[in-house]
């Protein structure tokens, strides 16, 4: 068996590590809080994220990132976005110079506009063949009811991308393989962004004609970006841009659609961050989504607008209202 390790154990870690497990690797889960890991060892269940779902005795959990990555071949990172590089910068001593690290994470940096690929590389020294991306229509708690659905694990080098695939392919999981690290990230992190757009359409009471466009819309710009940064356009239309955007899209289990569910109803950001654990990663990377975007000189009215009513500075009415006041074009434009 593989000896992997996976830092983080909220929802989308311990479900990732139920896939690994499932596939037939060794699997420790690092966790930051005593009653999480205390549940995983003792009960086999991650009560306060995946209640309910029983884990295999393959897996296994430590507060200890030491004890975690002893011995560990892959890596698999799995916290919020922005705490990537306080948290790498004390776990890289401990991982191991040829171990593979993988990104579960769907952001931008704040500041540093850098995708997680990139900040892994930047702190690590890791190069391209050491790092991979998981990215897909991967609703953690159905991963976790081992309901059947698909992904995309891309690498720069194709050998390590197939590695990993066979890593990950289990009975309810298939993952595809990509050498397109830009393109499945970008695709990860901006549906993030118009899942929040969706959601506040959705609060507002708007239908199915509204939503279906903000969705539309929400993929051109997406495009754009991904062009702009080299990605392959293909990748937009797969499983890492299409395929997880309608998932986040569609569904209530999406915690961003939920996020912007309730700013649509008149909740403050403020308040939903104060009433829930869980982090809706498009509200803390809109702002730098959009820096990345204006950065490349690419037009990007939805991440305009969403990380204008999270900051405050829009109502969701506003929001709606510069969509459709913006001047007309061809739809390719």
């Amino acid at each position: 068996m593989t000896k992997v390790a996976v830092l983080g154990a909220g929802s989308w870690g311990t479900a990732f590590s139920l896939v690994l497990a499932d596939a037939g690797n060794d699997v420790t889960m690092w966790g930051r809080r005593d009653e999480v890991v205390a549940n995983i060892n003792e009960k086999h269940e991650n009560t306060g994220y995946m209640p309910g779902i029983q884990l295999p005795p393959t897996m296994d959990a430590t507060t200890d990132p030491e004890e975690a990555l002893d011995g560990a071949e892959v890596v698999v990172l799995t916290v919020p976005s922005q705490s990537l590089r306080e948290n790498l910068t004390s776990w890289a001593p401990a991982i191991s110079e040829d171990a593979v690290m993988v990104s579960l994470m769907k952001g931008v940096e704040l500041g540093s506009l850098r995708r997680m690929s990139e900040v892994i590389a930047e702190v690590t020294g890791a190069g391209p063949e050491r790092i991979g991306v998981v990215s897909g229509p991967n609703l953690a708690k159905e991963i976790a009811r081992r309901e059947p659905a698909a992904s995309v694990v891309a690498c720069q080098d194709e050998d390590v991308a197939k590695r990993l695939q066979a890593l990950c392919h289990s009975k309810a999981f298939r993952p595809y393989t990509s050498v397109d690290v830009v393109g499945c990230e970008l695709g990860g992190a901006y549906k993030n962004v118009v899942g929040l757009a969706v959601g506040m359409a959705v609060g507002l009471g708007f239908g199915d004609n509204t939503t279906a466009s903000v969705i539309t819309r929400g993929l051109a710009e997406t495009a754009r970006l991904g062009s702009a940064l080299g990605a392959d356009p293909l990748t937009m239309m797969g499983l890492a841009g299409l395929g997880d955007l309608v998932a986040t899209c569609s569904s209530p289990l999406s915690r961003n659609r939920t996020f912007g569910e309730k700013l649509g109803q008149g909740i403050s950001a403020d308040e939903i961050y104060a009433s829930t654990r869980q982090v809706a990663e498009g509200a803390k990377s809109c702002a730098s989504i959009l820096g990345l975007a204006r950065s490349h000189g690419v037009d990007a009215p939805v991440a305009e607008a969403v990380t204008a009513v999270v900051s405050g500075e829009w109502s969701v009415g506003s929001m709606m209202e510069s969509f459709l006041s913006r001047d007309t074009k061809a739809e390719r434009d």
